[in-house]
This record gives structure tokens, sequence and C-alpha cells, in this order.
């Protein structure tokens, strides 16, 4: 599609118009999904350490544990396989989802398998939404739809900026592929 004699991308952030690879647009096309990134990372590595450090938390039973949570999401889920999944051990889901929590949040934050960060991200989201907050109406009150959405941008476009990925991808091109020895 053409626009005044550039294309679309060339008006959104690409070279032309005065506004260079190096201009602000350019800039700001290439760091749009950082404030998601820090977003998602900073939250998924607090909700892994709140896990971690709520005492009561990984427990098969009792007010506040993971056992009783699942039990009560159990009625309402939209696949209550996965809870029935859960509930054989729920201590051991309770410390995967607290790991997964965390390693996804870190990944994303210092962008280290961004992509494979933000697919978990978004499984786990999706695994909430389908058990803990399926029952919730309407659904946008429910915040894991939310965050399941949010991670698909970073599982399309990565982590290419302010990232191990990007270091790690600027090293390769400049030492070609063996990088070590």
């Amino acid at each position: 599609m053409v626009h005044t004699g550039r294309s679309l991308a060339i008006d959104h952030g690409g070279s032309g118009g005065g506004h260079g690879p190096g201009g602000l647009r350019g800039t700001l096309g290439r760091y749009a999904l950082l404030p998601l990134r820090i977003f998602l990372g900073v939250t998924f590595i607090y909700a892994g350490l709140d896990k971690l450090t709520e005492p009561g938390f990984f427990a098969a039973s009792g007010t506040g544990s993971i056992g009783e949570t699942m039990r009560q999401a159990r009625q309402s889920a939209g696949v209550p396989a996965l809870v029935d999944l859960a509930l054989n051990s729920p201590v051991g889901f309770g410390y995967a989802i607290a790991a997964g929590e965390l390693a996804v949040g870190l990944g994303v934050f210092l962008g280290v398998l961004g992509r494979l960060a933000a697919c978990g991200g978004a499984l786990i989201s999706l695994s909430f939404w389908l058990t803990v907050s399926w029952s919730t109406t309407p659904y946008y009150f429910g915040n894991d739809l939310a965050y399941l959405m949010a991670w698909l941008p970073l599982v399309l476009a990565g982590t290419p900026y302010l990232s191990i990925d990007a270091l790690y991808a600027r090293r390769r091109r400049r030492f070609g592929r063996r990088l070590i020895g």
C-alpha cells in the first residue's frame, strides 16, 4: 500500500520522511515493547517470589493453600482435567508454578531466551484462565486472559533490544557462529 510515495512501513518508524532509522519514530518503534516486557517481567518475578515466601501457600489443605485454591477452582474451571492434574500433587504443582513464574519473569525482564520465556508466560496465563479465572464474569474482569494477550507480542517479537538475547546476537554477528574456543 502506498501513501504519498512512501510505503506504510516507512511511515511507521522506518527510514524516510525525514525520520531515518536513527530518528525518533524509528527509536520509539524499536523500543515499543520494552515497557510491556518490564511490566510482565517484574510482575511474574513478584508473583513467583510471593508464592515462595508465603508460608501457607505450599500446603495440600488450609486457608490460602494451593490445594484449597485448586479444590475451589475445580467446580468452575473451564478445563477441570487441568485442575485434577494439579490436585494429584498440589504442593509439587505449587512449587512448579512459583518456579515457572520466576523463570519466565527473569527470562523476559533480562531478555534471556525471550521468546521461550514469553511462551512460558503465555502458557501459565492460559492455564490460569482455563482454571482459576474461567468463571469470572464478565470475562474482561479476569486478569489472566489479559495477561495471555499481553504475552503474545513478546512471543512474536522476542526481546531484541536491551537484552542478553540482543547481546548474544550481536556477538554472533561480530564473531560468527563460533563464540567459544
